[in-house]
Order: structure tokens, then sequence, then C-alpha cells
């Protein structure tokens, strides 16, 4: 298999070998997101709902809303804005007293979880800062000077009913004084006025005070409530709007949309009084002014009767001078709904346009009729324009007192088009966190971790799985050895001064102790293939060697010595790693007195050969660590040395440190007939094995094959590859 190919049944089978870690990783998650989920502060949530109703603006002459059509209704959007504006919720911050904030303090991470849970202060925690379930603090005033606001203040009870303020700041927590609980207290000259209506805690408990600034309080409440309209399609609108206000508070929250409702309502009738006033005011100037000219108009029109004799009018006159009346009042009330247009719009408005041809059309019909009173004789021609001077002046005189008594009834009576339909209701349970949700979120967060970790590291780790791997790479695998659970019971850890790593040494052969283990099995079906291996050789002598340390290498060398001295040879086991060997624990022996000393020649081979405790089993011991090991196994004694012993034993087995770590292995090698390299399960990667087959060719030495040791049964290897090992009991 190529390596950039992916192998889904292995990495299906790894998921099955590690299931027990991702179900515990999985497991572990799913518990710290239930822990998280009861530490969050709950959320709630409440609402109400106002209703925004169709209304006409208020006119001094009552026509407007016909010449400015829907123009003249404030529309659902504008009073949505009018909700969230400064106006309304800047009244509301005083109202509530939201600039103003009281935060006990709490046990860090579960304070808030265990006041909630009602846990009132255990006796070990007397005098402690922290606020326990039962102990409040309420604020009757605080005011601060503006340089303060947005400075946290520290107020600590004491014995009784009193308790002292501390200012905290980038310096620290600065005492600032004492008061008592009722009264008014002043701190840091008059800077800081302070009145706790209420304070229920042990002495020691702390709670932090702070004075926001206006529009932070503002954009606090603002960011925490949304307005949108019920109902209604497209082109449509109901008028209905809800109010929906989050925080963990269920009181703040409840006080606060009401205060919110209750203050729209307020300015929509403030708005609607206004606007009536402005009314008022308008028609209140012009009253004077009409009066004058109406007594004028009759003073002109009794001078000209007396000064003619008295001129009476004919039925034509009457009639013309009544066409006058109506017309002069149609443009006089386009005049006053101009004056008002002009206050909200420019002449380009399309409702400014109607008017203003509305008025010219007027004018023209009252030019004609003019022209119809220039053919009338001259007497009656004076007569007529006095006395419609005089009458048209009358009639809108006495219609704009009519207007001025209908909007001051209407100014007192004035309720609005707000009301409010439903008062706020919060909810019962919180809205959030959503519990289930982040607990299903941690425990999938937790089995992709797990799941992807265990991935991860199969990909990364490619050791050999199976011997068709090795094979593949043009090296026979003489035997698989299965992992032995025995073997682990007769190994301990061991960590020597230069190793930054413990090492793990055999304590007995286990051969011996196990001989029906599969393991066991393993070594003597490697025995009968070395029987026919080594027909071939020019010696007897067997090389034991590996491409790093920790491959199994001394257990293969004692257990494959130990079954072939059962089946009646004389075997020799050689420990040719003078740095770290220790086959003379797995006799249970030392390591002085060996290879090292005979090669030195310090000690004769009579003095380093040792009898293990089974018959026909010799083994050498790798002596005092020398500072030298390479050249001592290149010295003459070394070949004399195995010459003597291949005379005297049917095989001598040598173990030799890793291949790739030094050149001891190349160096023995060199002298052996048989090399056999042992690879791990797992651990050895199949380039790491080739490389150091490479490096030992180079110097002359052949390989004749490969022992796959500690092979386990696992899924990733059956789906992967196929696993091959069975007892036979």
């Amino acid at each position: 298999m190529a390596d950039d190919e992916i192998d889904l049944p292995r990495l299906f089978g790894l998921l099955l070998d590690h299931k027990w870690l991702i179900i515990g990783v999985t497991l572990l998650f799913a518990l710290g997101g239930i822990v998280y989920a009861q530490l969050q502060t709950p959320i709630y949530q409440g609402d109400a709902l106002v209703q925004v109703e169709r209304r006409s603006t208020v006119s001094p002459l009552g026509g407007l809303s016909d010449v400015m059509g829907e123009g003249s209704e404030s529309t659902t959007a504008a009073e949505v804005q009018i909700l969230q504006s400064r106006m309304v919720l800047g009244q509301v911050v005083d109202r509530v007293g939201l600039d103003t904030v009281v935060r006990p303090r709490m046990l860090p991470f579960v304070g808030e979880f265990l006041n909630r849970r009602g846990i009132q202060r255990p006796d070990f925690m007397e005098g402690k800062p922290w606020v326990w379930a039962g102990e409040r603090l309420e604020v009757g005033r605080l005011a601060v000077a503006d340089h303060l606001r947005g400075t946290p203040l520290i107020l600590r009870a004491l014995e009784g009913e009193r308790f002292q303020v501390l200012l905290k700041n980038a310096e620290g927590e600065q005492p600032l004084g004492e008061g008592e609980v009722g009264q008014l207290a002043s701190f840091r000259n008059g800077d800081i006025t302070l009145r706790i209506a209420e304070l229920i805690a042990a002495p020691g408990a702390e709670f932090t005070l702070l004075k926001r600034s206006h529009p932070a309080a503002i954009g606090n409440i603002k960011g925490r409530l949304s307005v949108s309209e019920v109902g209604g399609g497209r082109g449509s609108s109901t008028g209905m709007l809800s109010l929906r206000l989050i925080g963990s508070d269920r009181e703040e929250i409840r006080r606060s949309l009401n205060a919110v409702a209750e203050t729209f309502l307020t300015q929509n009738v403030e708005r609607q009084s206004a606007q009536a006033e402005q009314s008022l005011e308008f028609l209140r100037e012009q009253a004077p002014e009409l009066r004058t000219q109406l007594s004028q108009a009759e003073n002109a029109l009794n001078e000209y009767r007396v000064e003619m004799d008295s001129v009476d009018l004919s039925s034509e006159s009457q009639a013309t001078i009544q066409q006058f009346i109506a017309l002069e009042q149609q443009i006089n009330e386009l005049e006053f709904q101009e004056a008002e247009l002009a206050q909200r719009f420019t002449p380009n408005h399309p409702s400014y346009q109607t008017l203003l041809r509305k008025k010219r059309q007027l004018q023209q019909e009252r030019a004609e009729l003019n022209e119809r009173v220039n053919e009338l004789p001259a007497a009656q021609q004076e007569v007529v324009r006095l006395t419609r001077d005089m009458e048209v002046t009358q009639a809108i005189y006495v219609n704009v007192l009519n207007k001025i008594q209908e909007l001051e009834v209407a100014r007192a009576g004035t309720v609005g088009n707000v009301r409010i339909i439903d008062e706020a209701l919060v909810g019962g349970a919180p809205i959030a966190p959503r519990k289930s949700l982040i607990v299903i979120v941690a425990t999938l967060a937790g089995a992709l971790l797990a799941v992807g970790l265990v991935l991860l590291r199969g990909l990364l780790r490619r050791g050999v799985e199976s011997p068709e791997q090795i094979e593949e790479a043009g090296l026979p695998v003489y035997a698989t050895v299965p992992l032995s659970d025995e073997q682990h019971k007769l190994v301990r850890r061991v960590k020597h001064k230069r190793d930054p790593h413990a090492s793990e040494i055999a304590t007995a052969v286990l051969a011996e102790r196990a001989p029906a283990d599969n393991a066991v099995e393993a070594m003597r079906g490697l025995r009968t293939s070395l029987h026919f291996a080594m027909l071939e050789a020019d010696d007897n002598r067997l090389v034991i060697t590996g491409s790093s340390p920790s491959v199994g290498k001394s257990f293969v060398s004692v257990n494959l010595a130990a079954v072939c001295a059962q089946a009646g040879q004389r075997v020799l086991v050689v420990d040719a790693d003078m740095r770290k060997g220790h086959i003379h624990n797995a006799f249970g022996g030392h390591s002085k007195q060996g290879l090292s000393e005979l090669l030195s020649g310090k000690l004769g081979l009579e003095e380093v050969i040792r009898h293990s405790g089974t018959e026909g089993l010799d083994y050498l011991a790798r002596g005092e660590s020398p500072p030298n090991p390479s050249e001592l196994l290149m010295h003459a004694r070394f070949s004399e040395f195995l010459a003597t012993v291949s005379q005297q034993y049917d095989l001598v087995i040598i173990d030799t440190p890793p291949v790739l770590a030094v050149t001891d292995a190349a160096v023995v090698g060199r002298q052996c007939g048989t090399t056999l390299m042992v690879a791990r399960f797992q651990q050895n990667p199949l380039k790491e094995i080739q490389i150091a087959t490479r490096r030992l060719e180079t110097a002359g030495v052949t390989v004749k094959g490969a022992i796959l040791n500690a092979m386990e049964r696992k899924a990733s290897t059956y789906y992967g590859y196929g696993y091959y090992n069975y007892s036979y009991k």
C-alpha cells in the first residue's frame, strides 16, 4: 500500500482499539459541559405589549390630514425608534436607577451557583469577604462626582449595622470612611454621597458599588431591549409592538420593562398635548389681528353708509358677498395649513404642492368674482367690497374663536394614541444558557477531539503492523512473536543516570516461567526456522539486533536460547551491549565480570561464563561499562573468543546494541554467519528498518531476516492487514 493512501479499514480498527479512550474523553467532556452549564448565570426574558393606534395630526383647521393623507400618521417604524431612543431610555434609567450597580463579591467560579442553590455561609467562612445566600444590600441613594462615575466602590459590612467604604483604583483599595445603615453618609469631601437602605450580611462580606455614566447605563438597557411589530404582512401594519428585555435579575427586568412602556405612553401623551398647544398659540396670535381687522371693516362700512345716506344691496350683490365669504374662508384655512406645513416640509413636498394648487384655484375663483363686482354700479361696488371685507373677517374671526375652544377641550382631554395592552411578565424558566445544547455540544466536541487524536496518532505513527509489510521490503520474516501478558509480570522499570527515560528490564526467563505461553511457542517456531537457515551459514553464531532501543532484542535472545537449550542444544548467550545490556537480570545475576573484562584482558573465559538455571544454557554478562566498547569489539581477543565458544557450544547468540545508535552491531555482525533484525509492532517504521538494514549491508553484514516482536491482536491490524495467530492447548 502506498504511503500516501488512506487505509480506511485500518483507521476504523484504530477507533475500535481505542474505544475506551474515546468513551472516556467523551464522558469527561460531557461532564465538563454539565458542570459549565450549571455554573452559568441564568438569563431570563420579560415581555410586554403596547398598541400604537392610527391617529391624525391635530391641525388648527382640522383639514390638514385630508391634504397630507397617510403622511400625517406616525408610522410603526418611527415608534420603534422612539422606544429605543435616549429620550425614552434615559428616563427609564432615572426612574429605575439603572445607573447604580450593586455586585456582591462571590466565590470564584461557583459562588453564583451556591447562592442560587440557597447555600448559606458555613461556619468556617466567617470573616471572609464572600457573599452567600441570604445576604443582600439595598442602596437607597448613591451620588458621585462625574469624575468618579465608573470607578468601583467597595462596601464592607462591619459589626452591627455599620459598614466601611473603600475606593478601588489602580493603586489598590483606599479606605474612605465608615457609615451606618439608614443614614446619609458623605465621603471624599462630598464627592460621594451614600445612603444604605438595608444591609443583611456577615461582618467582612463585601459588595461592589458602581455608578455608571448616563450613556453607559442607556447603552446597557438598549443592548438588552428588543422591539418588534407583532403580526401584519407586507404593506400592512397592526400597530402592535412587542417589547422584550433580557437580564439575570427577574425583578429588575419587570421594573425596567414596565418603566419603558409607561415612559413611552407618557411621552406620547406629551407629544399630543404639545402639538395642540402649538396650534393654540398659532390661533391665539391670529385672533387679536382678526378682531382689529373686523373693527376696521365695520367702521369703514358704517362711515360709507352714512356718507352715501344708506345704500341698499341688491339680491345679486348679496349672493356675491356670500360667495366671497365662502372663498375667503377656504383660502384663509389653506393659509393656516400652509403655515403649519412650512414648519415640517419644503415647498417641493407633494403635500405642499397639493395645497398650493388648491390655493391657486380658489384665488383664481376669487379674481373672477372680483371682475363680476367691477361690472356693478360704482356705489354698489364699494358697498359690496366693504360688506364683503366685514363679513369675511367676521366669519374667519368666529371660526378661529370656535377652534380655540375646541383645541382647549382637546388639550385638556389628551390621552395619546398609545395603549399598554400587556404589562411586563418575566418567564419563570431562563432562556439561557441552553443547558441541553451545551452538554450536547461538549459531548460532540469531546468525541470529535478523541477521534481526531486517535486518528492523527495512527496516521503519524506508522510502525510496522504485519509481516507482509516487512516482506514487501525484501526482508524475510522468520517469526512473529505475540505480546505476552506473562512477560509484563516479569518486567521492572529501571532508570539509568545517563538515560532520561526509564527502560524495562526482565527479571526472569519467560520460557522457564511460562513455557506454554504463545510467545514461547513463537520462539520454538523461530528455533525451527533458524535450524534450516543456519545450515548454509559458515558458523553457529547468531546476531540479534534492532534498529532502535526497546524493541525486545534481549527478550528474543534470552528466550530463544532457552528453548534451544530445552531441545538439547548447548547454547551460550553473549551480552555484547556493553553500554546498557541487562541480560544478566533475566538470569538473576550481576553485570560485573563479563565481556568487557574478558576483552580488556582482566579475566579469562572460564571466569566470565556463567551457568543459568536451565541445563545446557550459559550466558556472558556485559561487564563494567567501558569508555570504548566499539574498540574492544574490534580487538583480536573478541575474534579469539568467538572462535573458542563456537567450538564449545552448538549455538552462540549475541545480543547487540541498536544499529542506528552505535556501530557495535556492524562490528559484531562481520564475524557472525547469521544476523536477524528485531522490529517491534507499531513502533519501528518500515523506513527505519530499511535504513538499519542498509547500514549493516554497507558494513558487509548480510541480514538474513527479521523478527516481528510484541505483535498484538488489534482491530486496526485485523481490518488493515489481517492477523493470524492462534493458541493450541
